[in-house]
């Protein structure tokens, strides 16, 4: 097991600093001080490292335990507020990963995959807080259940993440704060 995390540690650091592109598997053996067959027997080749490092991403209990929260919540306010917690929760902690790697995905299809699914389960979990709050019956006059689901991904998805503390350097205290009153702001009457 220790060679098979040095491997997905040395991988994900050339990843980081080289690009996937660049990076090549003789070269995660190199790092990892392993023969570059010990790589393909331990995690797999070069895409397959790409979707191992972002299974924990994937399946991250928090982030679930967050949306579910959200989901059993009454006041709308407080469904947006757990609802911007749980997104910046999974950002933080994946950080290096989704700002890192999922941000310019590798054209490889076993990555892009890994990538799908990761968006894929965020977006669900966005649309069912989006369920919720259409069954409060809280949201604008107007806004259906698709318009609610894609504008919570719009403020709570990767993107706005990446967008305001990656490339515009803001703290994620500041980008929760912001990006909750927004979707308050487009999703909800005024009170």
């Amino acid at each position: 097991m220790a060679t098979r995390e040095a491997i997905l540690r040395h991988a994900l650091d050339l990843f980081l600093e080289r690009g996937y592109g660049a990076t090549t598997v003789s070269d995660i053996a190199r790092a990892a001080q392993v023969a570059t067959p010990t790589v393909y027997a331990s995690a797999g080749g070069k895409a397959a490292l790409f979707a191992l490092l972002l299974k924990p991403a994937i399946n991250d209990p928090a982030a679930a335990e967050a949306a579910a929260e959200a989901r059993r919540a009454e006041d709308p306010r407080h469904v947006l507020a757990l609802c911007a917690k749980g997104a910046r929760l999974g950002q933080e902690r994946y950080w290096d990963l989704v700002y890192g790697l999922m941000r310019r995905p590798p054209e490889d299809d076993l990555a892009l995959e890994a990538v799908t699914e990761v968006v894929a389960k965020c977006r669900e979990a966005l649309t069912a807080i989006a369920e919720h709050l259409m069954d409060l019956g809280a949201l604008k006059t107007g806004v259906g259940l698709t318009e609610a689901a894609d504008t919570l991904w719009f403020y709570f998805g990767q993107n706005a993440w990446c967008s305001l503390v990656g490339d515009s350097g803001w703290t994620f205290d500041r980008a929760e704060e912001w990006l909750l009153r927004a979707a308050i702001r487009d999703l909800l009457p005024e009170t």
